[in-house]
């Protein structure tokens, strides 16, 4: 078990450090239905947290989905919750994330194939195997600055994580092996 306080890459000035925002997970389902309430119960006794429905932004006649109709679920985590979970998502890719997952604002996302893939969890025919998209928000101490709703104002370039920061972080922070 990891503190998310303790997963910290620290640099010369303590305004510079970098930690994990924010974990989003994702399962797409594409259906509404029993298929997505057992996405929704899955994702649940994964993360420990109600996941939110996400409903379709627009109509896809050839794939029969209409605007408004719920087609996935996906939950946030943060703080220790989120650094948790990181670690098993982790594991269930080996520790490998590829470069290309790193955007040029320290996003990083990556896949699992199949849900047994994470340790601890065992295959059950009533719930299926499904896949999902894991997303990890990097940030520095005052980035929140840009973000919030009230006395919004602007960062320094400095402030936000670059490509290269994060794959830093996961290197070293978090012992992955970035191809």
């Amino acid at each position: 078990m990891h503190s998310w306080k303790e997963l910290v890459l620290v640099k010369q000035h303590p305004m510079q450090r970098i930690f994990i925002e924010k974990v989003v997970v994702n399962i797409g389902v594409g259906t509404g239905g029993e298929r997505l309430e057992k996405a929704a119960e899955l994702l649940k006794e994964l993360t420990g947290a109600e996941p939110s429905r996400r409903r379709a932004k627009r109509s896809i006649k050839d794939f029969g989905i209409r605007k408004g109709e719920p087609i996935g679920v996906m939950v946030t985590l943060r703080r220790d919750q989120a650094v948790n979970f990181l670690m098993r998502a982790l594991q269930a890719v080996n520790n490998r994330v590829k470069r290309t997952s790193f955007d040029d604002r320290g996003n990083v996302c990556f896949g699992i194939k199949e849900h047994i893939l994470l340790p601890g969890v065992k295959y059950d025919p009533a719930v299926g195997i499904w896949g999902m998209d894991v997303c990890v928000k990097l940030a520095k101490p005052g980035l929140r600055v840009q973000l919030r709703r009230r006395r919004r104002s602007k960062v320094g370039k400095k402030q936000l994580v670059t490509r290269e920061e994060a794959v830093e972080f996961f290197q070293k922070v978090l012992g992955v092996q970035v191809d």
